[in-house]
């Protein structure tokens, strides 16, 4: 019989579970639901409830900022915008036509 410590922390990672969001690039892999049966896990721990929580909440993002020089290489200072603008276009269906595939741009 799990004890109430347990429990609270089982229902604290199955909320963080069902608030994560969906993959549209590859919905075969389900992080929730494996979050969902690491919170019936028997040793589950404070530290991967709050790992989780943490994970969802973006706090290393946040902690941690990239700097400008990294979002923006000289070398190529557009490449993570148009990655990003491209990951949103494909979720959406949107492809990129022939010309700019052939020409890269």
């Amino acid at each position: 019989m799990a004890t109430k410590g347990a429990t609270k922390l089982s229902q604290q990672l199955s909320s963080v579970a069902a608030q994560w969001p969906k993959d549209p690039f590859r919905p075969h892999l389900l992080l929730p639901t494996f979050l969902q049966s690491l919170s019936k896990h028997p040793k589950l721990t404070p530290e991967a409830v709050q790992a989780a929580q943490a994970l969802k909440n973006g706090q290393s993002k946040k902690q941690f900022p990239l700097p400008k020089q990294i979002l923006k290489p000289a070398s190529y200072p557009m490449h993570y915008d148009r990655l990003v603008e491209g990951l949103h276009k494909s979720a959406q269906g949107i492809g990129r036509p022939w010309w700019k595939v052939f020409f890269g741009i």
